[in-house]
């Protein structure tokens, strides 16, 4: 089973930056590729970055320009730095892992709450 811990959330101002920070185990980290969501209250949980295993990567409308996916494979860590922070990018940010045809292989862990004061 594998097991997947974000961190790296907090409490920040409009026009700040956070890091955040998925562990993946128990998976042979490099070969996969690696997503972060979000999920806002009231709302459906929405695709923010991705990065395939050779570091391909894309991102939603909303966020370019201002979030950088990058991974690790020595730490099995993926991140996403989040600059130019908007109250609107409040959620709980969730990571995942996913085959060569976007299947998540894993369930959702607890995410890592971002909040932006306006």
């Amino acid at each position: 089973q594998v097991q997947l811990v974000e961190s790296g959330g907090g409490l920040v101002q409009a026009g700040g930056s956070l890091r955040l920070s998925c562990v993946a185990s128990r998976i042979i980290f490099s070969v996969f590729a690696m997503g972060w969501y979000r999920q806002a209250p009231g709302k459906q949980r929405e695709l923010v970055a991705a990065i395939g295993s050779g570091g391909n990567t894309n991102y939603a409308d909303s966020v370019k320009g201002r979030f950088t996916i990058s991974r690790d494979n020595a730490k099995n860590t993926v991140y996403l730095q989040m600059n130019s922070l908007k109250p609107e990018d409040t959620a709980v940010y969730y990571c995942n892992v996913y085959d060569s045809t976007w299947v998540r292989l894993s369930s959702w862990g607890q995410g890592t709450q971002v909040t932006v004061s306006s």
